[in-house]
């Protein structure tokens, strides 16, 4: 057969970069190769779909479409993907199979098959792995493709679990917006109320740590400690500090009592005490520890470790695994070589091949099936000098140390102590101190002062009260006879929860089961199949957007940090508060995670037809659960929020308001007897909103009462009065505010006769005197209100006012 009328194979890359390194190990006339910029293809705009879409209108709800209809992406500079997707047409032509060589992930997959889908492709599909760019890593993933013969059905599965996905991103934050925007909203707030699959759980999380918080009542508790001294002349202070703390100060005393006259033999032990080092890196674990030793936000981890994987220098990074295959030993050794030949400092502590670590098993790092991708790594590539600079060196830095620790020996510490036990009326009470030197660094000789940022407590939780220890102990002996000189009580305080911080929501998302104290939860929350994976939030390539788009809706904000510690704001804790009271499902944490595990078996599904079934069922599934949500919201009241408890700036701008929304809240607040929130003079948002909750609406006026008293003027009218009696320094007088005659008055009086006309049916608006301009921009860049749009006695700031009340977006997906 000629190279001519070969059957033609196309490679299908993700990115331009992988596909030249790839390109190396095949050059034929009957292979093309084509690349992506991410998703070439974008989910179409409901208004896009239908006119009445375009508009929030609850009467429209739900939107729901059997399959969401797609459009031409755009790149960052705008340009649309349409030439790209020709191309890839085009190359198709006389193509038999295709090998998909993106990304090894279900985002990875789904970049791919949805341009072959929409291409209507039918041929030969199969699945190039690449869990690394190295030529290792290339010919085995080559290997592997060659051995399973079904590679492209499974990944087929695995593009319909990120279609999934996306269906119910796109149903349920396009329906969930725009219902609970139009009938959960408080008036006061002017955003739109976003709602997520899987953010409102995760601010769920959130909001309950903070009502915690809020709620938490310090209390003293009691620590009783106790001097000893020894025959051999020694003298040492013993502990009392059980991890059940004493809260009741009688209990402490009759310890204390009995402490003071005791006297008996010390015990003392000795014992060498192992420390393993730390788990390899997963995407969330290693986004914790960049925010904790740099202050790095995990979006920026996430980018430095994707553009070190497309240079060769590391593993796939969006992996939820800590482990490597016990199939990859073999590795090691050539990898370690490699990266001290880099970090030249750190080759003495290499031993020879031959005895190099390698822990197996669950607690340890190289595991049979560590599951769809393993731990971050190095590769055999390491950086040249200068090859790479600033974070992405510190980045690398971080991974390669951590490969060497996991193949180095335990640390061993030499640990004594000392204790005795007490008899009291309470039962015996064991007193004890502890000092620890270090034997032998073993694996913390690769980190040095650093080997104790390794050992993470838990997000979340309060700060554990650590075992009594002193530096240095005193030589006693063990049995040695001691009396105690004094016997003392301290009292401390138990501390709330900890807050969760931006570099650790990532890992409290995947590892829910830390969260929960119920135990029949986290039994829910196990995964037997994997138990280093249990279920979660979201998946490790999308946990770290999910904070940006908490942030962006004003439900969370970030206090003060090198790794900044978030907090829930009252918009947060009042929209979490509306969605459990609407609809509790999706503002139950543990739920959601049970529901996305039902989705992760979409992707492991063995067959197409398998595949096919189960995204069936999810999607009528997501499609119901849609339905009963807009159904429980419209059977639901409006939240009351106090206009004070909003975020100050809670809009864009942050502008202060104009004198005259300063003069009409004011004379609301007097007429009302109400108080003006907090930061309304110096705060347009807050003005407006005060404005919006307690200003008399244009569409209520027909439905009042007949005026049985003195005719009120115009709101422009009392506006107008106000900026004219302050530009002529003279007192605006009281009856100008509620008497309509004397309001006119005063404005004939004051006001340019010419520049203020008077009808006999109304009166025309004061801002009619600036000059005429046309339709357009003005000078100073703004847009001009055309006369003949303004309502009567409506000034241009009341069109914009009504007009960005009306303005709508597109749509209300959670993006």
């Amino acid at each position: 057969m000629t190279a001519q009328s070969a059957p033609r194979t196309l490679f299908f890359f993700e990115k331009p970069s992988a596909m030249r390194q790839l390109q190396r190990f095949f050059k034929s006339p009957s292979t093309v190769c084509v690349s992506a910029e991410g998703h070439l293809l974008a989910a179409e705009e409901p208004g896009n779909v239908r006119d009445e879409w375009k508009s929030w209108r609850f009467d429209t709800l739900p939107i729901v479409l059997d399959r969401i209809p797609v459009t031409y992406g755009t790149s960052r500079s705008g340009q649309s993907y349409k030439p790209k997707i020709e191309a890839v047409r085009q190359a198709l032509q006389g193509v038999e199979r295709v090998i998909i060589a993106t990304d090894p992930g279900r985002e990875g997959s789904m970049i791919a098959w949805e341009v072959l889908e929409h291409l209507g492709y039918r041929g030969r599909v199969d699945r190039l792995r690449l869990g690394a760019l190295d030529e290792v890593s290339i010919r085995r993933a080559f290997a592997a493709m060659a051995k399973e013969t079904d590679s492209g059905e499974r990944d087929y599965a695995a593009y319909l679990e990120a279609l999934c996905r996306q269906y119910e991103d796109y149903h349920l934050g396009l329906n969930g917006t725009r219902a609970i925007s139009l009938r959960l909203r408080p008036p006061a707030f002017r955003q739109p109320w976003r709602f997520g699959g899987v953010q409102t759980p995760t601010l769920a999380i959130l909001a309950d740590l903070e009502k915690r918080i809020r709620d938490f009542v310090p209390q003293d508790y009691f620590k009783i400690a106790l001097t000893v001294a020894t025959d051999g002349g020694a003298e040492i202070t013993l502990w009392h500090a059980p991890k059940d703390k004493i809260l009741d100060k009688q209990v402490a005393e009759t310890i204390q009592q009995a402490a003071a006259s005791w006297s008996g033999p010390l015990g003392v032990e000795q014992k060498d005490v192992r420390r393993t080092p730390p788990r390899l890196f997963s995407k969330d674990t290693l986004a914790r520890r960049c925010a904790k030793r740099f202050g790095w936000d995990p979006q920026h981890t996430a980018k430095l470790a994707q553009e070190l994987y497309d240079q060769g220098y590391l593993t796939y990074p969006r992996t939820e695994s800590e482990h490597l295959p016990e199939s990859q030993t073999g590795d090691a050794s050539a990898v370690i070589a490699s990266v001290v030949g880099a970090l030249t400092d750190l080759a003495s502590l290499v031993p020879a091949a031959s005895n190099l670590v390698f822990r197996k098993g669950n607690k340890g790092h190289y595991v049979k099936d560590p599951g769809e991708h393993h731990a971050i790594v190095p590769l055999r590539k390491v950086p040249q000098l200068g090859s790479i600079s600033g974070d992405h060196l510190r980045l690398w830095e971080l991974v390669a140390k951590s490969f060497l620790a996991a193949h180095l020996p335990d640390g061993i510490d030499a640990r004594t102590t000392i204790a005795v036990q007490v008899p009291t009326p309470l039962g015996s009470k064991r007193f004890s101190i502890s000092g620890s030197v270090i034997k032998s660094p073993g694996w913390r000789a690769v980190y040095g002062a650093e080997a104790d940022e390794e050992n993470e407590a838990v997000p979340g939780k309060a700060k554990p009260d650590e075992e009594p220890t002193t530096g240095r102990l005193p030589p006693v002996r063990d049995n040695e006879p001691g009396k105690a000189t004094d016997a003392r009580i301290e009292t401390a305080k138990t501390e709330p929860p900890r807050r969760i911080t931006r570099g650790e929501l990532p890992v409290v998302m995947g590892r829910l089961v830390d969260q929960v104290e119920d135990p029949t939860l986290k039994a829910a929350l196990e995964n037997p199949a994997n138990p280093n994976e249990p279920k979660g939030l979201g998946t490790a390539a999308t946990r770290d957007t999910i904070l940006p788009k908490l942030q962006k809706s004003q439900y969370v904000e970030l206090l003060k940090g090198k790794d900044p510690p978030i907090q829930v704001t009252e918009v947060g804790l009042a929209f979490i508060a509306a969605v459990r009271r609407v609809f509790p499902a999706y503002g139950d944490p543990v739920g959601r995670a049970m529901f996305e595990a039902d989705l992760a078996e979409i992707g492991r599904a063995s067959t197409r037809t398998e595949a096919i079934g189960r995204a069936t069922a999810y999607q009528e599934r997501t499609r119901s659960r849609v339905r009963e949500l807009i159904t429980t919201i419209g059977q639901s009241d409006t939240v009351a929020l106090d206009p004070a408890c909003l975020p100050a700036p809670f809009t864009a701008d942050g502008k202060p308001p104009t004198k005259a929304m300063i003069a009409f809240a004011t004379s609301i607040a007097a007429q009302r007897g109400l108080k003006l929130p907090r930061g309304l003079k110096s705060n347009s948002a807050i003005c407006r909103a005060f404005l919006d909750q307690h200003a008399p609406s244009r569409s209520s006026k027909p439905a009042e009462a007949p005026q049985t008293g003195p005719r009120s003027p115009s709101e422009a009218m009392v506006r107008y009065a106000r900026s004219l009696a302050e530009q002529h320094a003279i007192e605006c007088p009281p009856e100008v505010i509620t008497n309509f005659t004397a309001c006119r008055a005063f404005l004939d009086e004051h006001s340019p006769k010419a520049q203020y006309p008077q009808t006999k049916n109304r009166t025309v608006s004061p801002k009619g005197r600036l000059p005429a301009v046309r339709a357009g921009n003005s000078s100073d860049g703004h847009k001009r209100v055309p006369a003949s749009a303004r309502r009567p006695t409506e000034t241009r700031t009341e069109v914009s006012r009504r007009r960005t009340r009306s303005r709508t977006v597109a749509s209300g997906r959670d993006d």
